[in-house]
């Protein structure tokens, strides 16, 4: 069972057939809904077309992803094909989830940029192991990576901080990331006095960065 919460709405999520797939929610305004999805699904491809491994460019992992992630980055439809999942969780074992994007990868590892202090941040910090997951639907490719994460070092912050749009930079600072805020017009007052605050161009990347 996975309980959402928000200001507005508290939806209790129960899987209540597990191969039907249907979804029972109850609402704030007490109306109850029931999708089933079982029904939802597309021809996948024949089994006589099933991958094998000698069809792989490489036996190396990362070789394998670096051949696979150059074909989704030329593949009409990709809009981003290092748009990634990233799955974290609290020391407890309550699991999160988000999109965000892959910034570089080698033999040592992948790279990825976030805010300290978001809820990802903050889970890391604690919990720090990780699960990436690219999923490239065009091609029906998708890759899972599972490991532990550890902090870039301070230069490489530095110099992809500043590789970013000014805009991007301002709203680093602008924003508390995961943090509840009054509303709209109080980021924009904040983002407005960031924008005074560096006016020569020059953002310095923010600690929590």
């Amino acid at each position: 069972m996975a309980v959402v919460c928000t200001n507005r709405l508290s939806l209790i999520v129960k899987f209540i057939e597990r191969h039907n797939k249907i979804f029972k929610m109850s609402s704030l305004s007490g109306k109850s809904i029931n999708v089933n999805l079982g029904d939802m699904r597309i021809k996948y491809k024949d089994k006589s077309k099933t991958f094998t491994e000698d069809q792989l460019d490489c036996k190396e992992p990362i070789g394998q992803f670096k051949a696979w992630f150059e074909v989704a980055s030329k593949t009409p439809g990709i809009l981003e094909a290092n748009a990634m999942c990233l799955g974290t969780a609290t020391k407890t074992g309550i699991p999160s989830v988000r999109p965000v994007l892959l910034k570089g990868f080698s033999d040592k590892g992948f790279k990825f940029y976030t805010n300290y202090e978001s809820r990802k941040g903050r889970e890391l910090a604690e919990n720090p192991v990780a699960a990436l997951t690219f999923f490239w639907e065009p091609l029906r490719r998708t890759v899972r990576i599972e490991g532990d994460v550890e902090k870039t070092s301070d230069e490489d912050s530095d110099e992809y901080f500043t590789s970013r749009p000014f805009a991007s930079q301002v709203g680093a600072h602008a924003s508390k990331q995961s943090a509840v805020i009054a509303g709209r017009e109080s980021l924009m007052i904040k983002e407005r006095e960031f924008l005074a605050q560096f006016s020569d161009g020059k953002v310095p990347r923010p600690p929590c960065w």
